[in-house]
């Protein structure tokens, strides 16, 4: 009972003190990176393996924008002109999603909806759904990051997790589940029930996130700046379900890997990718 009871006063007091709150936060991202190369009759040499790992670890070392306001906030790659294609051996890296910051993530609290506008391929998409309802479980547990006092919040999920690998040629594909853990830092002094791209939810805006492999870390906040917040929701593009867009992922990651083999000829290079979490 005591748990709820703060719970609710946390939630109030959000609400009071949002009504004319705006302004911007900048998130920096890591993602852990799980990929193996090799393999006894691999061309790849350890130095061209470690550079591999290395340009993929930085292609996930990026810069976010979250621009808010009581009830809505666009979340988009804060991205600098003229940034190299990464290339290992003379072979392009590519990542399907995020390309070169055109992707925008729009929330509308009050309506509980969200719109991302994704580009992939060349091809613009705008996923429309429901802003996911969270089960946090919400703890005593503080720190501070910068000057703001966070509180602990956690939930997890099951999700199915794609493990792609390529040897001799031949591609492979297994599928298992997997439990991820999401923890979140939140403060009520920045009371706005938002976070980054879908996170939200909580009694504060979220200034720390980890899901899986993913770390998400606020590292500067801009509270009701004079320059005006402009959010608008995004409107061109093909409208399509989360569910779709998931199909549409699978279909290209698997082109990519059947490319790969194709240019490889068969070499004895082992690569293995995982996809999800």
């Amino acid at each position: 009972m005591k748990t709820i009871i703060t719970t609710l006063a946390l939630f109030m007091v959000a609400t009071i003190n949002a009504q004319n709150f705006s302004g911007k936060a900048i998130y920096k991202t890591h993602r852990k990176v799980d990929l193996k190369i090799g393999g006894e009759k691999s061309t790849m040499s350890e130095s061209q393996q470690k550079q591999m790992e290395a340009q993929m670890k930085k292609m996930f070392q990026k810069t976010f924008i979250l621009s808010f306001s009581k009830d809505e906030s666009i979340y988009k790659e804060d991205v600098k002109l003229n940034d190299p294609k990464p290339q290992v051996g003379g072979m392009n890296i590519m990542v399907f999603g995020n390309r070169g910051g055109t992707d925008v993530y729009f929330k509308n609290i009050k309506e509980k909806r969200y719109v991302n506008k994704l580009e992939v391929m060349g091809k613009r998409f705008l996923i429309k759904d429901t802003i996911p309802n969270f089960k946090w479980e919400l703890s005593s547990e503080t720190k501070n990051i910068g000057k703001y006092t966070c509180y602990k919040a956690t939930f997890s999920r099951e999700e199915d997790q794609n493990h792609l690998s390529m040897e001799s040629g031949e591609a492979k594909e297994t599928k298992k589940k997997v439990t991820i853990v999401t923890t979140a830092w939140y403060t009520t002094e920045v009371p706005v029930s938002n976070g980054p791209k879908e996170f939200g939810g909580l009694p504060g805006l979220i200034l720390e996130l980890k899901e899986g492999e993913l770390t998400i870390v606020c590292t500067e906040i801009v509270l009701n700046s004079s320059g005006k917040i402009l959010i608008q929701e995004p409107k061109k593009g093909k409208e399509i379900s989360e569910i779709k867009y998931k199909e549409i992922m699978d279909k290209k990651t698997k082109e990519m890997m059947e490319r790969f083999r194709s240019k490889r000829g068969g070499s004895g290079d082992h690569i293995e990718i995982r996809i999800g979490g």
